[in-house]
């Protein structure tokens, strides 16, 4: 057995994008699964905007929903990337938007009615032929599985060399370091990097669950409940993730949440509409 801990360890980081607007977003009506609507004019030009404003970061691994308001969200960033233009992407099923069954097509406020006629609040309600939300975070916790195959098989275990930068308790030393904004945020002396391209209800649950249950740690000052507000289009939130080998494969062994549903690359698009 290997006594040394860093000689098998990686350290990737793991970003987070809502796709860009549709027209269903703008008339607030619901998507979910059953609707599969490309993006608006206005969901265009926002992710053309983040999409610049990560131009420089090297995503090895691109994940997406396989729905088409994913996938060009997903297309147009890589597009504008410096390094990674022309990049096979994953269609992952698993990253799909929570299944909203009846309530699909329909006004959100909608929603909100057949949630108070059931006496419930609408984030905890489930429509008929929906998703409940522990049937969205089982599907996340499986999208982690997958997540951490792909990252294992593309990179390995790095040597304890390549792992400099971790300390004792596997998180990126580097991630420590006060945000400012910048879109490497979080990510400078980490060298491995994913990007998924997912939805809003199916994020919010992914962040939740990284939180909550896997016990991420938070940036200094920040509360729970802030981190877990809801995504606006293109946002983008951010963890730094180290993984472990084990008999069963490998296991997240440190978690660090960066920021969550960030959109300061949406300011001048606001101030030009």
């Amino acid at each position: 057995m290997n006594k040394d801990p860093l000689s098998k360890m990686l350290t990737f980081s793991l970003t987070f994008i809502r796709h860009g607007e549709t027209q269903y977003n703008r008339d607030r009506l619901l998507q979910g699964q059953g609707v599969d609507t490309p993006l608006s004019e206005v969901g265009v030009r926002q992710s053309e905007a983040v999409g610049r404003h990560l131009k420089d970061i090297t995503f090895n691994n691109v994940f997406t929903s396989n729905l088409q308001r994913a996938v060009q969200t997903a297309e147009i960033i890589l597009r504008n990337n410096t390094h990674c233009s022309g990049m096979e992407m994953v269609l992952e099923p698993l990253l799909r938007e929570r299944g909203f069954g009846v309530a699909e097509g329909r006004p959100k406020e909608h929603l909100k009615n057949m949630a108070n006629a059931a006496g419930q609040s609408c984030r905890d309600y489930t429509p008929p032929g929906g998703e409940t939300l522990d049937q969205v975070k089982l599907r996340f916790k499986q999208f982690l599985k997958v997540l951490f195959k792909h990252m294992l098989d593309k990179h390995g275990w790095p040597g304890a060399e390549a792992c400099a930068g971790v300390t004792a308790d596997g998180e990126a030393a580097a991630a420590a370091t006060a945000c400012d904004g910048s879109a490497d945020d979080g990510v400078k002396g980490v060298s491995v990097h994913a990007l998924v391209v997912s939805h809003g209800a199916y994020i919010r649950v992914a962040i939740r669950h990284l939180i909550e249950d896997l016990r991420c740690s938070l940036p200094a000052g920040v509360k729970v409940s802030q981190l877990s507000s809801p995504c606006p289009n293109t946002g983008v939130s951010r963890f730094v993730l180290t993984l472990r080998p084990s008999e069963l494969g490998p296991v997240l062994s440190a978690a660090r949440c960066i920021f969550t549903n960030r959109k300061d690359h949406l300011e001048n698009l606001s101030h030009a509409e």
